[in-house]
This record gives structure tokens, sequence and C-alpha cells, in this order.
């Protein structure tokens, strides 16, 4: 396959990757992208090859501590469990998050720039997916490092540099900025990017952000931002008029054998799946059936039966489930995993001989079921409760079995599961699924808030081992105790993530850090 040969700078302060074929011809020499098929090509590199899964879900309140006495771990692991800085090389780090976004960025500006002096072809639809995966990854690094969006400190906030041109300076200089200020121009980026995406230009749509992908980002932007309206609006165009009819058919999927092979492959080939990035990761061991890799940290029975996928909802606590779901519990061999079974182990192999290579995995950043949620959550922070409980019982009727016990639910049922008396605020001696929110913008008491506690409780669940779950506890200032199971039954609280903890902003790789960018406040 014929690679472009392009000559560009990257940014050595951001520490970016660059791909060795573009770097081995003389300018004069060099594959000029002239036209809409060689854009094409290009923008396939516009997309991270990292993610941010394993380092969000480890951040979160996901995962329980096994003990030091479990081997099944690595430094890296460890460290982004308890919020250290992390200071190892390791395909889910920080280095090599931050490495692969900037490195999809710089792609994105090269195409961008190529766009603008083409004059014989329409290219509007590839400028569209510039932009709109150059404000993806924006989104990400700002919210995996800085701290979240909110409209009283975000202009003070430290942000991450928004970079808008391809490099042509040695060694140049980027500030921060704030967050305020990033947001805005993810804004201006997505807003520019939506009328242009068309779907009549990919050959798989799911690999590149269609316009339902754009759109299911362009609903979340909007909702982290605040902007409850836009985001129910975006959600909208994604879900139609009947979204029941787009979500995924978790019966069909709960009827495959209990193979985590076959499932989770089935998993990822849905069509409720917008957007699949295959990325180097080892979220497939950690949260992949029988795989001992990682299970120091993991999500446990413990959270699963206080937390999570056994907690009592408004209906009752009942074995429920459409989806397979796996429990690995053999503390004796240090195994204690509870999952739902989405994230698949892939191995590419680069020497058969030496059967050597690297972990993979396939990503599903954006699905129907989700963007449910997430105009669900816009209709209660508009206080259309009506409608917010109309999609949230379209979601647990799709993700529940249907049993003699209804999963439709109404406000006063939630008000009153919800309700103190009922639930307290869990603790860090008294755990439950009832978190004290703290969010930046305002909840009413009683049934908004009620509302609020069931939507992340849904999001939780549905998004369990994606990562999703940090940014609503960045959001809803949610703190977080890690806890580490001390043999007996007994779990010892090691530390605590406080609602203003500077921690929440995963601090920046170390090599940036020595080339001068600003280092988050400790």
């Amino acid at each position: 396959m014929n690679k472009l040969k392009l000559i560009y700078v990257l940014i050595p302060a951001l520490f970016l990757l660059a791909c060795d074929d573009f770097l081995d011809e003389t300018p004069d020499n060099r594959t000029e992208l002239d036209s809409k098929i060689k854009i094409r090509k290009l923008l396939t590199s516009a997309y991270p090859s990292n993610t941010y899964t394993l380092l969000a879900e480890l951040s979160s309140d996901n995962i329980v501590d096994l003990g030091e006495d479990n081997p099944y771990t690595v430094r890296m692991i460890e460290q982004v469990a308890y919020w250290q800085n992390d200071t190892e090389s390791d395909i889910d780090g920080v280095k090599e998050l931050w490495q692969s976004a900037y490195n999809a960025i710089a792609h994105a500006n090269q195409a961008l720039d190529a766009i603008s002096k083409v004059t014989d072809e329409d290219v509007s639809a590839e400028k569209g997916e510039a932009l709109i995966t150059r404000a993806y990854n924006h989104f990400v690094l700002v919210n995996v490092f800085c701290k979240h969006y909110n409209q009283t400190s975000s202009s003070t906030d430290l942000g991450i540099p928004y970079i808008e041109a391809p490099e042509t300076a040695l060694s140049p200089v980027y500030q921060r900025g704030n967050v305020a200020e990033v947001y805005k121009k993810i804004n201006a980026d997505i807003e520019a990017a939506l009328p242009l995406i068309k779907d009549d230009i990919y050959e798989v749509k799911p690999y590149h952000f269609n316009k339902k992908a754009a759109y299911a980002f362009a609903a979340r932007f909007n909702l982290y931002y605040e902007k409850w309206s836009k985001a129910k609006e975006y959600a909208n165009v994604v879900l139609g008029n009947n979204p029941a009819s787009v979500l995924r058919d978790w019966v069909a999927l709960g009827k495959i054998p209990r193979n985590s092979d076959a499932v989770s492959q089935a998993y990822i080939k849905n069509d409720a799946n917008l957007l699949s990035i295959t990325a180097y990761t080892s979220a497939g061991l950690l949260f992949g059936a029988g795989y001992y890799y990682g299970s120091r940290f993991n999500h446990t029975r413990f959270l699963s039966e206080k937390e999570t996928l056994y907690a009592e909802m408004p209906w009752g606590n009942l074995n429920i489930w459409s989806y397979n779901y796996m429990a690995f519990s053999y503390k004796a061999s240090n195994m204690d995993k509870t999952l739902v079974i989405k994230v698949p182990y892939l191995f590419e192999v680069t020497d058969p001989v030496s059967n050597i290579g690297y972990w993979r995995s396939v990503i599903n950043p954006f699905t129907t079921d989700e963007c449910l949620l997430v105009r669900a959550e816009a209709e209660i922070m508009l206080n259309e409760k009506a409608a917010a409980m109309d999609d949230l019982n379209t979601w647990t009727q799709a993700y529940f079995k249907q049993t003699s016990v209804s999963q439709v639910t109404t406000i006063a049922d939630i008000a009153k599961f919800y309700d103190t008396a009922n639930m307290p605020y869990s603790t860090n001696n008294a755990p439950n699924q009832k978190k004290k929110l703290n969010p930046k913008f305002s909840i009413s008491a009683g049934e908004q808030e009620s509302m609020i506690h069931y939507l992340l409780q849904c999001r939780r669940i549905l998004t369990l081992h994606e990562g999703l779950r940090w940014f609503d506890i960045k959001r809803y200032g949610i703190e977080v105790p890690r806890y580490q199971d001390q043999g007996n039954g007994y779990l010892k609280v090691i530390d605590v993530l406080a609602v203003d903890d500077n921690r929440r902003a995963i601090q920046l790789p170390q090599d940036v850090i020595s080339a001068g960018m600003e280092a988050n406040p400790r």
C-alpha cells in the first residue's frame, strides 16, 4: 500500500509520535495532498491509536484493590489507581495517550491545510471529518488532563494546548491556556463540522465519524458544557422518533453462549456502536474473562453487590439481566472479577516466529444506548422530567429482562427509592450507589436530585469497564474512596479522592513537563 509522504515538523514539547514513512523523503520528492482520495487516506490517522479507557476506569470508583499480596499488577496500574503520577511507559499510560491524541490532531491539521488548497474537487465532507476528529482528540485531552469544565472556575483552570495548524517551527513553545478556551474551540470545530459530515464517503461507517457518531459526540460535549438544550437537540438526531428501535438488542446478545470471545465479538459488531476505534490497550485482559493480568485492581463482587450490577434498583434486587455477565471469584487464587463481557482481547502479531506483538482491543466511544442516557440527563436538567422518565424506561426495558416485576418506573417511584429515609448517602463504612453530589451547577433537592442519582446509576452500569464513570465523578464532584481488601471480607479505605482534589486532573506526562509545559498543581 502506497503511503503518503509528507514533511512537517511535529511538536517536541507535546511529545508527538511521528510516522517514519512521513519523514523518509526530501520535500522535493514528497507526495502532495492534492486530491480527496489522498486526504481521506491521511484522515484514517486522525483517530487516536491509544485510549483513555483504562486510565479513566482505574481512576474511578469501579475498582477495588485486592491487596499487596496479589501479584497480578504492574506499576502503572498501581499508580493510576491511587491517583499518583504515572511514571511508567505503558500502552495505557499518560504519555502514550498524550502522544496518540496529538499525533491524531497533527494529521487532522495537515488534512485541513491540504483541503484549503484543493480547488477542483468538493472536499467539504473531508473537511468535516478533519474538524470533528480534531475536536474529539482535544476533548479527550482536556477531560483527562484538566479539571472538568464549569462556569465558575474554568476561565482560570489550566487547559491543554489547542493546536489548529500544522507545525512549521522547530521546538515551538506552547501555553496551556484555560479549560474555558479549550471548550470554546472544541465547540467551534464541532459546529463547523456537523453540516459537512456525509456518510457516503465512508466504506465502513463505524470506523469514521459518520453523521450519527458526530451528533452523539456533539450531544455528550454539550452535556459536559452544560448546554442542556443543545445536548438534547443533537441526541434527537441520533435517536430519531423511535429510540427503542436503535438501541442494542441485549436480549439477542444474552442468548449467545457464555464464551467471552464470542460475546465480546458480537458486542463490538453491533449496530448500536456508532464509532469503533481499534486501540493499543490491555483493557481486554483486565476486563476479559479468566485473565489474571491486572486482577489486583478490578471490578469485584463487593462492588457489584453494593453499588453496581447486583445493587437494588427501584423494582427490586433481582436476577433480571438480558445480557451476559461473568463472575470469577477465587480469592485463594487472587482472582475476584465480576465482568460485563464487552471489551475483546486482541493480539496483533508482529513476529510470528517469536509470537510477539501488541495487545489491542476495539473501543466504542459512542453508542445509541449511552446517547439515550445523555438525552435523559439533559431533560432532567431542563426539568422535562416526564420526557426523561420515558427515556430511562426505554433504556431499562431494553437492558433488563422483562419479568413479572415491571421495569417501568415513575418519577414518584424514583423519588421514593432514593429518599434519604430509604437510602442514606453512601459512606466509606456503608457504601451504596447513592453518592453525595457536589456539581458546580445547580440541582434541586427532591425529584430532580433523585432522578440524577438514578440516571448516574444507569450510566454506571451501562458503561462499566469503559471509563466514562470517571467523567461523571468529575462532573458531579463525587468523592471516591479506594478500598483495599484486607482478607476475611474486611475492606480498608487506603485513600480518598476528595471533592476538589487536584488529582482529579491527571498529571501530564513527565517528558512534557520536562520540556517546559506547566504541570497540574498538586
